[in-house]
């Protein structure tokens, strides 16, 4: 299985630029790429007739108007997700034609109260439209490009993480197929095509390495919890996923892990950074690629040395934070605010 290398640290612009409008919604997309992201990554769920839309989680009470529609409210439920009792409504339980009578809404307004200016305003988003708007941004670039006799741009990337496949599969909705079919319709389904295939589950992530040759990522949390998907050998919990024998496993299948930062320099007790963990070095042992999430720029997200004041929404040094963990060797990292991001990647390479 070969490799992706990585040349510079990749920007990844998480859900979007969703630091500005709320996430997974085709503006928020779109000032990523404007931005300068070189990857967009939407999270994706499925609908009841069996169509790959983006949302953060297949519950969409906190994300959607829903609760304000007294024709969907006999839909209101609790189910069980992973072994969690969720209360909401679900995505499998709508058509898309429903879905599109919603309207997004932001997720973290108490951090971001500015984003909810744009409630009400954007559609549900699918898969197939978020990757028409890349291609058509990049049609618009080329030709822009030829028109001035100017070298094309490089190629927009798109990052996809399958929210609860296995959950999805038991419903008969299985989510592989209907990604790789999608990614083939806008000419994504194949390498060199920039595209990375994510998922916290093991299984979902096998079985797409099956059908594709496309670069997989093995998200990976910090809790050291246990998984439902068995890896090989004694692994039994993301702690065993990260250890070096647990790496020599993901990469039989995967080309890349994406985890959280702490993975990678532990907070301390009062919020201050630690010391650099070995992953990085043991992943690269494995030529494993290193992607770090999730990097934000309000005061609430940032250790305590780089926070502006104790206002938990107001911005704080970003920059700071992102050159402590590109010094470390990671290769990626995901991002709210797509330009700070650029902005901090590129000073740090010029840096060195």
């Amino acid at each position: 299985m070969s490799k992706p290398t990585s040349t510079r640290p990749i920007v990844i612009g998480h859900r979007g630029a969703c630091g500005y409008v709320p996430e997974h919604t085709l503006a928020s997309y779109f000032i990523a790429i404007q931005q300068g992201a070189d990857f967009v990554e939407p999270d994706l769920v499925m609908t009841k007739d069996a169509v790959l839309i983006a949302r953060h989680e297949n519950e969409i009470g906190g994300t959607t108007n829903v609760a304000d529609h007294l024709e969907f409210a006999p839909r209101r439920k609790t189910k069980v997700i992973d072994g969690a009792a969720v209360e909401g409504w679900f995505t499998e339980d709508f058509t898309l034609k429903e879905l599109k009578t919603l309207r997004s809404r932001e997720r973290i307004a108490d951090l971001r109260p500015d984003n909810m200016r744009f409630d009400g305003q954007f559609e549900i988003t699918t898969l197939d439209e978020i990757l028409a708007l890349v291609r058509g941004v990049e049609s618009q670039r080329a030709a822009r490009a030829e028109l001035l006799g100017l070298p094309v741009p490089a190629p927009i990337g798109v990052y996809t993480e399958t929210k609860h496949p296995t959950y999805f599969s038991k419903l008969g909705l299985a989510m592989e197929e209907p990604l790789i079919a999608a990614l083939a319709r806008w000419g994504f389904a194949e390498p060199p095509a920039p595209v990375f295939l994510q998922s916290f589950e093991v299984a979902n992530l096998i079985a797409l390495s099956a059908l594709t040759d496309l670069p997989i990522v093995q998200l990976v949390e910090a809790s050291g919890q246990p998984y439902d998907f068995k890896l090989s050998g004694d692994a039994r919990s993301y702690a065993d996923l990260m250890t070096p024998a647990g790496l020599a496993g993901i990469a039989r299948y995967a080309h890349a892990i994406g985890v959280d930062k702490t993975l990678i320099i532990p907070r301390n007790a009062d919020e201050s950074l630690g010391r650099p963990t070995a992953l990085v070095a043991d992943a690269h042992a494995q030529d494993l690629l290193v992607h770090g999430w999730t990097f934000r720029a309000e005061n609430y997200f940032l250790p305590r040395k780089f926070r502006s004041s104790s206002a938990r929404a107001r911005r704080g040094n970003l920059a700071a934070e992102l050159d402590a963990y590109l010094a470390t060797g990671m290769d990626g990292f995901f991002t709210d605010q797509p330009d700070l991001g650029v902005r901090a990647r590129d000073a740090f390479i010029a840096k060195r």
